[in-house]
């Protein structure tokens, strides 16, 4: 099951283990379960420290295994076989068991250890998806340093049927003691913030007395990552502001088109991002959201002031903004109703969820294609429906979808509502645009791929100018209309989409930002090579 390259990996990484480790899995005769058995064979023969054994059958999912310290009732436990993208999500459960401390602020670490409330959280994930980890990652270390709390993570495509009882449509899905709790992407802090409303008070506080930046950054993917990294080698003071790091990036599956990398997935080269921002001395405010802009000239002390949802203001002499941009909803009847419990917009995230099922993509450019091609090898039939007279993705994956035989192209057609029952969706109303006849299509899911937006709703009632697509206009600088404001990446007006664009803008406004600053006043300046 483990290569001989990755062997030797966990064998490195094994080395860092202070204590024994053992894994105690409760199986059945099923396959998945002898999966499990070799899974875990093979894992504990890459360390003494590592042991294994069969417990009683108590579990209410058959395989499950628990990870802890012999002698103890492991608190982090996987129902399912870990592999994919989960498979980082039992190394580190593994290695943070193991003594090995999990990367996390002291303050937020304090806070997590003084929960007294008992927590049982479940978290339900697709193999394929690469935001659940993320949560898997956060609730273990919620576990692993809180005996009030554990946690397990479930492979929804292998529990069809808890899946269908519990109303999961989307992952990841958290349950906390059985209840709802969380959809989508929530990492540690945001977490905290729900558990203790508090911590959002005193994080807010300590953000507002920071002193102003040089230059402060809003947005975490390709384009603010790259305008951090050049104005933090003009040796300036940098801030960089974020909701998460990534991005729109960390919900790309496959990068083919990196100029100098063949092939990369978006976490993979988010990470490489961060970990290239830590090296130079940037702040790092991530789980913050940027509410509203005043630009220099109006602000009381002429610093542009960028006001957080938390109540926080930052301050800065320069500001790069870098928001990106997100799917395009449809806007028709049903699709907020049923978002997450049957409207999809991730097909690699959410696709397991609907094996065997019928379901329609609604898209017919690259992104709509692709979606409809991947999904085919999952689910019982495809419905592909563009609104315009003709597919516009590439030729290659038009013919590609259409040689699949439980793939249906429906073109000139426009979805006007979807339907559902209460719990999920149903189907979908569907009008031919030549006859204009309307007709509903039985479905158990949607998923959109209609193109993107921009980021940029907040900036309305500034100073800074968008365009009637909402789209922040920029010049050749990535000067924006208000003064001291750049901007960069997908949420402008750069007419093409790509990572390596995006990069390449925000160079651009850094150093367009860095000009404004030399030439605006007495600058306290470092330049470096």
């Amino acid at each position: 099951m483990l290569d001989v390259s990755m062997q030797s990996q966990l064998r490195q990484h094994f080395e860092k283990l202070s204590q024994p480790i053992e894994l105690v899995a409760e199986l059945d005769s099923s396959e998945a379960s002898e999966r499990v058995r070799e899974l875990l064979t093979e894992l504990t023969a890459l360390s003494d420290q590592l042991t294994w054994r069969e417990g009683s059958v108590a579990a209410a999912r058959l395989p499950t295994f628990a990870v802890g310290t012999p002698g103890t009732r492991g608190r982090l436990r996987f129902s399912g076989l870990p592999l994919g993208h989960e498979f980082s999500s039992l190394v580190l459960a593994i290695l943070q068991t193991g003594g090995h401390p999990p990367v996390l602020d002291p303050e937020v670490r304090s806070a997590i250890e003084a929960l007294r409330e008992p927590r049982d959280f479940e978290t339900f994930v697709s193999l394929s998806c690469q935001t659940c980890p993320g949560v898997v990652q956060a609730l273990n270390v919620f576990a692993l340093l809180n005996p009030h709390i554990s946690h397990t993570m479930v492979d929804g495509a292998l529990f069809q049927s808890e899946v269908e009882a519990r109303n999961v449509r989307a992952v990841p899905t958290v349950f906390e003691n059985g209840e709802p709790f969380a959809q989508g992407a929530i990492s540690a802090e945001q977490i905290l913030e729900k558990l203790d409303t508090t911590v959002a008070r005193r994080q807010a506080k300590l953000l507002s007395q920071k002193g102003p930046f040089d230059a402060l950054i809003i947005g975490g993917g390709p384009a603010g990552s790259a305008a951090a990294i050049y104005c933090a080698r003009k040796g300036i003071r940098t801030g960089l502001v974020a909701e998460r790091f990534g991005g729109q990036l960390m919900d790309t599956l496959s990068i083919e088109n990196f100029i100098s990398v063949q092939e990369t997935e978006g976490p993979t080269l988010t990470r490489q991002l961060e970990a290239h921002v830590r090296r130079y001395e940037v702040d790092l405010m991530l789980e913050q959201r940027v509410s509203e802009l005043l630009d220099a000239e109006k602000s009381p002390d002429g610093f542009v002031h960028a006001k957080l949802e938390s109540g926080a203001v930052l301050r800065a002499r320069v500001v790069v903004v870098a928001t990106g941009a997100r799917w395009r909803n449809l806007g028709v009847p049903g699709e907020a109703e049923y978002r997450n419990r049957g409207v999809a917009y991730c097909p690699h995230c959410d696709g397991p969820l609907f094996r065997g099922k019928r379901v329609a993509v609604i898209g017919g450019g690259n992104s709509g294609v692709e979606a409809a091609i991947d999904l085919a090898g999952i689910v019982e039939h495809v419905t592909l429906i563009e609104f315009d007279r003709e597919l516009r993705a590439d030729q290659v994956l038009q013919d590609r979808a259409r040689s699949l035989p439980n793939v249906e192209v429906r073109v000139n057609t426009e979805t006007t509502e979807i339907l559902g029952n209460g719990r999920g969706v149903t189907g979908a109303v569907l009008r031919d645009r030549e006859s204009g006849k309307s007709d509903p299509l039985e479905l158990d899911g949607v998923f959109v791929q209609i193109g993107l937006v921009p980021n940029s709703e907040w900036l309305r009632g500034s100073r800074v100018e968008l365009d009637p697509r909402g789209e922040v206009q920029v010049d050749a600088r990535g000067r924006t209309s208000a003064p001291g404001i750049f901007a960069a990446g997908d949420a402008t007006t750069s007419p093409t989409k790509q990572i390596v664009i995006a990069m390449g803008d925000g160079a651009n406004a850094a150093l367009g930002a860095f000009d404004y600053l030399i030439r605006s006043g007495p600058a306290q300046t470092a330049q470096t090579d």
